[in-house]
């Protein structure tokens, strides 16, 4: 008879993380359909790639996932505060809070501990 380890209760994902994760997927749809329906260009989809690459990666734990994650999250906030100055387009205000509340959440020592 085998028996599994027990399980790690540092190795859960926290639900702020899956919220990061989908998130991050949806900025990734919201840049593929803008492509498809040409509003965006096409180098947008580098940037959708690595939106799921980064959701990928968070939700199995892994260190390379967080530290996408975390340079999506950075990038798209700064994107949010050019977009804000530059063409003062006050919604952008949004993106730019929600990412930078995710940025906050993922330098966490909580968070860092689970991730592998």
């Amino acid at each position: 008879m085998t028996t599994k380890p027990a399980a790690d209760p540092h190795a859960a994902l926290l639900p702020g993380m899956a919220v990061i994760a989908l998130w991050m997927l949806v900025l990734c749809l919201i840049g593929l359909f803008g492509i498809m329906t040409h509003h965006f260009p096409v180098f947008v989809i580098v940037f959708c790639a690595m939106y799921a690459v980064a959701a990928h990666g968070l939700l199995k734990l892994r260190r390379w996932g967080w530290a996408l994650s975390l340079a999506a999250a950075f990038l798209s906030m700064s994107y949010g505060v050019y977009v804000l100055f530059r063409f003062h387009q006050t919604p952008a205000v949004v993106m730019a809070v929600v990412n930078f509340v995710f940025f906050l959440y993922l330098v966490r020592p909580e968070v860092i501990s689970r991730i592998r």
